[in-house]
Formats: C-alpha cells, structure tokens, sequence
C-alpha cells in the first residue's frame, strides 16, 4: 500500500495491512467512516477512544486547508467538545460573540444562555479540524487519504468499500459499519442509491478571502439592504472571509469573479468595502436546502453534509454535523462492544433526522426574510423582528434552535420529563458534568447519601457515578453525548440497576448482533465439525 494511502497510527504493520486489504476479512468490529471533515473526525476520535478499530477514508491529501467554510461554533457545538476536553483550547484561538446579528434589526442576544458557553464562538472551520485530527491520531484512527469511493457493497455481517487510490490501483475495505460524512456530494450516499431530495435557495452566491484596509467594528458583520446581502468574518490570519449576494446578478457557478463585483455588493449591504484587496481565494457558488430521507440503509449511516445541506444563514452546519457525530458514536461503539441490542442504532434517524429537518426549516426562514422585498414579506420581517428583540419566550426559543441547545428528543410515554433532553454542565461534587463525560462513559448523577450504592458496578469502565454538588434529589442517568437516558425520583437500587441494564448494558454477557451472532453459529459449526473429524 502506498504511504500515502494508509497512514496508521498504532503499531500494526503496513504488511499485515497490504495482505488483507484486497480481500474480504473478517471485521466484525471495524468502522470505516469516509470523510475528513469535523464531523468524520469526531466520529472517528469517538469510536476509536471507545476502543473500536476505526479506518477513515478521505479523497484529499493530508493537510487542513485554510479555505474555510465554516466560521462558528454553538453552544451546543462547544459543550460536545468541552466533553472530549477540546473546546477550552478553542475559545482561547477563537472570538466570543455575545448576539448574533441576522440582518437589519434582528438579532439574537446569547448572554442568558444556560450553557457555560453562552456566547457564539467566531472561530474557522479549520482550527476545529485541527484540534479534532490531533485527538483522533492520537486516539489510533487509522487515514486512509487520497483514496476515493468507487462502491459499496452490503452483507449480512458487514460493508465491503471499494476504493480507488491515487496512482489508479484499487482496494477493498471491509467493516461491520461505514458512515459517509463525505458532504454534500457523497460518494457513500450515491452508493447505497439515496436520493438527496431538495432545491437550490439562492444562486450566484459570491465568496472572497481578502485583507482589509478598515476593521470593522465588529467581530462578525451581516446584514441585507434592498437586493443586497453581506457577512464578514476574521480568520485570524489578518484575512478576512466575505461573501455576498445581489438578486440581480444571478449568473451560473462558472461565471468569473472579480474583486470588484465583491466590493459593490459590500457597499450596497453594509454601507462600505472596508478597503478590500489581495484576495487568496475567490469563488462564486450556489446554496442548497436538501435532506436526504433516510440517514441510514442497513449497516450505512450518513452523518454531517452528507444527510443535509442547507443556508449558511445562523451559521448552523458544522454544528449540526459535530452534534449528528456525536450522536451516532456511542451508539455504534455500545453496539459493537456487543453489550447493547443492535435495535439502538434505529435511534440515530429516529433523533437526528427530525433535527436535521428543523434546521433546514430555520435557516431557510433566515434567508428568506433576508431576501424579503415584497409588501407582506417585509412586514413579516418586521414582525418577527419585534417578537424576537421583545417577546422572551421567543427570544429563547430562537436562540435555543440557533444554538442547538433548545433541542431534545422523544422520550417513551411516561418516561420523566428529563428523559431526552440536552444535560446542562451541572456542578457535580467532584467538579463538572461535561468533564465527567469525557472518555464516552455514561454518568450516573445521584443524591450524595446514594451514590456509595453504585460505585463498585462501573460496568466495565462505561460508567462513572457522581453525586449532585446540591442537595437534588433526582437520579440521572446522562448518555455519553450529554442527553437524559433515564431519571427518576428517589429510585430504588433495583430500578437504578434495571435502567443501567437497559441503556449501558450489563457487566457481564454480551448481546451479540444479528450479524455477530450468524457469524458465531458459523464458528461453532466448523469446530463441531472438527471436532468430529478428529474425533
């Protein structure tokens, strides 16, 4: 294989990897997550930290590009990483926003946030994948670059992954799973024949990386005047991310751009250009609203770009991504441990598409009233505007959809309130919650005269107990992505013990999969039928 091919950082052997790679091995436990973006790379970071073999698969040569799409991290983005001990580096190399100014007079005001993090952290995309690489190469991920998927084929205990490598020869990768968070051209999403279902919003958006000779006055700049749209954003680098929009100039992709058409658009939306000039990079694209109708087909997921595209207005999909990754981690590294019923990993569309759904509806309305020109559309603009700037609950309400920490999942019926709602960053008697999650362990959060009952069943590492720093009464059981598994009031041992059972699995026997199972009715006919021989 070459070297540029494989990159594997552990201390297997690139020979053991040349005498397997073009057949089809036995990896019942293997994950191939295809896509080297922020959401492949907290996928990747999480299964491997939860000790399940991860290859992840990425067209580009190694290197993080300075080509930016993504300029924020959310709350609930930051909580996610503050989980894996990551976002405190972050808000060192990044620039806290405490309101998020859509266009015009509408804004959303973060400083009441319940969240740690309740700011908007203007940050490129890039410094995130660079923290989120190092975890993952250090976790033992194993990158597979300059490698392209060509085909994926599916069988009763796993995924065969042809792809083409750079010098034209071809491989085979075998895993129990593949995740395509390969955005929104998915190779792996073609393969398994999911429609991406959807429409193009706005056309003939223009994007320019360029110095400025005037800093504007604040860290992120939006706003829309008549046909015009415009947003600045710092790399940090001295340059400075622009892009516009002008409904009268709406030409194809291929259409060259010029610095001067930025600079109009500038002026018209945000009053000046801010002396732009020496622009690195120049681009002129189109932006999509698309969901694919299902994030799984058998033993494929999609996660990120991949399952949905939509606006860039709120700055929403590289959090949403981030969340879908964290989401669908634990759930495939408890399956593949082989202590939880595989029927789990059906809640990954049950709880992400809904998301993915309201997004695309949220971002979508922000650039639509943006665009807004007609009589009654401006009215609603300014409806809306007042509602928010005025009205709490809805202030709330937008800046928890925004952020992301305004969203929860169904809980069964009768389940208490708390169950599938977003765990805030709780004083815990040791210290925080989101520190207690790290390494992918569930948290179990009980009364201080209680939590003695349960520190010896740590199942295996999977579980950490900890008391409240008050005197709460609930008991909480906090899945590894920071969302309520199981509460309840003054419980039991015997019902603590049955809701560990239920969501963490038990300390002692595995649940085989359907797959895994067939594969060891499989293994133990042939050493009966040895045994037999040799008998």
């Amino acid at each position: 294989m070459n070297d540029n091919i494989g990159t594997r950082h552990d201390t297997r052997s690139t020979e053991n990897t040349r005498r397997t790679c073009n057949t089809r091995p036995t990896a019942p436990r293997d994950v191939i997550v295809v896509g080297s973006g922020p959401t492949g790379l907290l996928l990747a970071g999480d299964l491997a930290t939860a000790g399940i073999p991860v290859t992840l698969v990425e067209k580009r040569p190694r290197k993080i590009s300075n080509l930016s799409r993504a300029f924020v991290l959310h709350a609930r983005a930051l909580e996610q990483l503050d989980a894996r001990g990551l976002a405190d580096d972050l808000e060192l190399k990044g620039r806290p926003l405490d309101r998020i100014r859509l266009f015009g007079g509408l804004g959303v005001a973060l400083d009441t946030l319940p969240s740690r993090f309740n700011h908007v952290l203007v940050i490129p995309q890039y410094e995130v994948e660079k923290a989120l690489l190092r975890r993952a190469e250090e976790a033992g991920v194993r990158f597979v670059y300059e490698a392209e998927v060509t085909g994926l084929s599916q069988e009763a205990d796993g995924v065969t992954l042809d792809v083409r490598r750079r010098d034209g020869g071809s491989e085979k990768l075998a895993a129990a799973y593949v995740v395509g968070a390969d955005g929104m051209r998915s190779a792996v999403r073609e393969a398994i024949g999911l429609p991406f279902p959807g429409k193009s919003v706005i056309r003939s958006v223009v994007l320019a990386d360029v110095l400025l000779d005037e800093e504007p006055e604040s860290v992120l700049t939006a706003n829309a005047v008549g046909d015009a749209f415009a947003f600045i954003a710092p790399f940090g680098d001295g340059y400075y991310r622009v892009i516009g929009w002008h409904r009268g100039r709406n030409v194809p992709d291929s259409e060259p751009l010029e610095l001067d058409e930025v600079e109009e658009i500038a002026r018209l939306a945000l009053g000046r250009d801010y002396g732009m000039r020496d622009a690195r990079w120049m681009s002129r694209f189109h932006s999509d609203e698309r969901q694919a109708p299902s994030y799984r087909v058998g033993r494929v997921f999609l996660a990120g770009d991949a399952a949905h595209v939509h606006t860039p207005a709120g700055g929403q999909g590289m959090n949403t991504g981030l969340q879908d990754a964290a989401n669908l981690g634990w759930k495939l590294a408890a399956v593949l441990d082989g202590r939880v019923d595989a029927a789990l990993l059906d809640t990954y569309q049950a709880e992400r598409h809904p998301v993915g759904k309201s997004v695309l509806r949220s971002s979508g309305g922000i650039v639509r009233l943006a665009m807004a020109k007609y009589p009654w559309t401006l009215a609603l603009r300014a409806g809306l505007t007042a509602l928010v700037n005025h009205v709490g609950p809805v202030r709330r309400k937008a800046a928890g959809q925004i952020t992301g920490i305004g969203y929860a999942y169904a809980a069964p019926r009768g389940a208490h309130p708390l169950v599938g709602t977003r765990a805030p960053d709780v004083a815990l008697k040791s210290g925080r919650l989101y520190e207690a999650l790290r390494g992918g362990r569930f948290v179990l959060v009980t009364p201080q005269s209680a939590s003695e009952s349960y520190r010896a069943g740590d199942r295996n590492g999977r579980l950490a107990v900890e008391s409240w720093a008050s005197d709460r009464r609930t008991t909480v059981l906090v899945r590894p992505d920071g969302y309520v598994a199981w509460a309840a009031e003054s419980p039991d041992a015997a019902a603590v013990d049955a809701a560990l059972d239920a969501a963490v699995g038990t300390p002692g026997e595995r649940r085989l999969d359907g797959g895994a199972r067939q594969q060891l009715a499989q293994q133990v006919g042939e050493l009966s039928g040895l045994l037999l021989v040799e008998g």
